[in-house]
């Protein structure tokens, strides 16, 4: 999709971005982690396999916003969805904890991601890695969204997160994917900034 100069950069910027946020999200994780230790003594991360570029899975870490056992219960909270289509977005959801609930307010419980874009399994900026169900429910022009790695922040994030609906997270995505460029990545994170900060549209 991108030319291979792009991609060369994209990669350098990917590299640096990611090893500044560990260095600096380090003593966050130690909190996170004696938070958690405190309120049920269950793991620090969350690991589960998303879908990235080209269909290809990989192992995404989050710290545990949920209590253990969580996803077993998923069947039980999805009808409480606020958007349509293969993703979901549960408002209040009753499984997340009372630490995860601060984690998610600023996004702080996806910090461990930056190991992701480390790894190349992720990029700073693209679209949002899904579940291996929900891309199997994907329409052909959702399937657009696998023509780039996925990222941890991207253009939904910037645009509403998840106050948006399904077709417009779509098309959001698609331009991105489309029209991509390393100012535009960079414009994104910029943005992603103050919106992370505000809370708003975080679940």
């Amino acid at each position: 999709m991108f030319r291979d100069r792009e991609e060369l950069v994209k990669r350098l910027v990917d590299i640096i971005g990611a090893v500044i946020g560990i260095l600096l999200t380090c003593p966050i994780l130690i909190i996170a982690g004696l938070l958690i230790l405190i309120e049920d003594q269950g793991p620090l991360l969350f690991r589960q396999t998303r879908v990235g570029i080209h269909g290809k899975t990989f192992c995404l870490y989050k710290i545990r916003t949920m209590k253990v056992g969580a996803e077993n219960e998923l069947y039980r909270v999805l009808p409480l969805s606020i958007i349509k289509g293969p993703a979901y977005k549960i408002p209040h959801d009753p499984r997340i904890t009372r630490v995860g609930k601060i984690l998610r307010r600023w996004s702080l419980d996806e910090m461990p991601q930056f190991f992701n874009v480390l790894r190349g399994d992720m990029s700073l900026v693209g679209p949002r890695p899904e579940q291996p169900w929900v891309v199997a429910q994907y329409s052909a022009d959702q399937r657009k969204r696998l023509a780039v790695k996925p990222g941890l922040t991207g253009p939904m994030q910037i645009n509403g997160r998840g106050l948006l609906g399904d077709d417009e997270r779509l098309q959001l995505d698609i331009a991105y994917v489309e029209n991509y460029s390393i100012g535009n990545d960079l414009g994104i994170l910029f943005k992603t900034i103050p919106v992370v900060l505000s809370g708003k549209g975080a679940f």
